[in-house]
């Protein structure tokens, strides 16, 4: 089992699929990594030797952003959005749905489970 920025790559698995497990690590950027690195793709992660692997860590290390840097980016972008209160800041505020998708039906997810309100149903009661 190989440690590549802070996260334990299964050892059977191909090595760019491995990859992928890194937060920031798409399969293309696996690619890419590997081709400038001189590894077949589709190597296992346990036949591969330290040298491969340190090789494999300097890459995404000095090309890419990764893990707790990439999230605690991604979280301040989100925070400067709620803070200067523009539209899509605001839907974060209200954990609605941000890409303009409906909200009348679905959006469940980001809404979370159903209130159901009092006395809804009974419109043309007497």
């Amino acid at each position: 089992m190989a440690r590549i920025a802070g996260v334990d790559i299964a050892g059977n698995k191909h090595i760019w699929i491995g990859l992928t497990y890194i937060f920031g690590i798409g399969p293309s950027n696996a690619r890419l990594v590997l081709a400038e690195a001189g590894i077949d793709p589709e190597a296992k992660t346990d036949s591969l030797s330290e040298d491969e692997i340190s090789r494999i860590a300097g890459i995404i290390d000095r090309q890419y952003m990764t893990e707790g840097q990439l999230r605690r980016q991604e979280s301040q972008n989100i925070q400067r959005l709620m803070s200067i209160g523009c539209y899509r800041g605001l839907r974060h505020r209200r954990g609605l749905p941000v890409r303009g998708q409906r909200t009348r039906t679905n959006a469940r997810t980001r809404k979370g489970k159903r209130r159901t309100v009092k006395g809804k149903k009974r419109v043309g009661a007497k």
